[in-house]
């Protein structure tokens, strides 16, 4: 099994057991994290940790439900990479969402992009209001200025 494929089965079951501390272990320290709700990636393992700790707090029957390999252009370089996408299925605030994790790794397994894409966009915005709102709360990101 390549080193790909075990970080990909390794996030899948981390990420359902919601074990941040394993999903830590995955990414190179200068990751970046494309989200459905920010123009700007995510930067560093700190700031996806922060990000995957309230995504863990706001998804409920969070669940993983398809997965498919091979390679694709990593957004940071142009490059082509090894990669893998996740297909996930789970609830915010009512809302059903679907969803899928596109995975770029580096040549020893770690991830060093994931892009999330969510649909449909009613499900985006409430998932990206829940997400300041947990962002906020964890010091994270500056509260929005009143009015914006």
């Amino acid at each position: 099994m390549s080193t790909r494929t075990q970080t990909q089965k390794r996030f899948r079951a981390a990420a359902e057991q919601r074990d941040l501390a394993t999903l830590e272990e995955l990414f190179t320290p200068d990751a970046r994290l494309y989200s459905p709700v920010k123009f700007r990636p995510f930067e560093g393992r700190p700031m996806i940790m922060g990000v995957l700790g309230v995504l863990m707090r706001v998804f409920e029957d969070f669940r993983y439900v398809g997965e498919f390999t091979g390679t694709a252009e990593r957004g940071a370089t142009g490059e082509d990479a090894d990669s893998a996408v996740l297909i996930f299925r789970a609830t915010v605030d009512g809302k059903e969402i679907h969803g899928m994790d596109l995975f770029s790794f580096d040549e020893n397994g770690l991830i060093t992009e994931l892009t999330v894409m969510v649909r449909p966009h009613s499900a985006v915005v409430t998932l990206g209001q829940a997400v300041l709102t947990g962002l906020v709360e964890d010091g994270l990101v500056p509260a929005p200025a009143p009015g914006t």
